[in-house]
């Protein structure tokens, strides 16, 4: 489905797998959503970014955002002729938040809840 545009949501325990290099001991996956080339994690622990870069995508960044660090969020839902949703995140010491496209196949309402979820803790 990425090939085409469409963001769509990842199995917790692929991305548990797939990712288990980047969790401390006991961490878990809870959600996790693959953005085109991008993946987000939500972990019990944290928020994980990966953003493949350059041509090859071999080239990657993976960002770790403590929940504690969220000063808050904000998601725009998709329009009639804006097709695409998104998320921005702003973290403690930064005035310019992260912001994450979700093309359709992602319910953000759902992203929403999640992050909620953890944040508000």
């Amino acid at each position: 489905m990425a090939l085409f545009g469409n963001a769509h949501t990842i199995d917790p325990g692929q991305a548990q797998q797939e990712y288990a290099r980047l969790l401390g001991q006991g961490e878990r996956v809870q959600a996790a959503y693959m953005l085109i080339r991008d993946t987000i994690l939500f972990t019990d622990r944290r928020l994980i970014l990966v953003d493949k870069q350059g041509i090859t995508g071999r080239k990657v960044e993976y960002h770790s955002v403590p929940y504690r660090s969220i000063t808050h969020f904000a998601v725009e839902t998709a329009g009639t002729f804006d097709l695409d949703a998104e998320l921005k995140i702003w973290i403690s010491g930064n005035s310019v938040p992260i912001e994450k496209t979700f093309t359709k196949g992602v319910d953000i309402y759902e992203v929403q809840a999640i992050l909620t979820q953890f944040v508000a803790r």
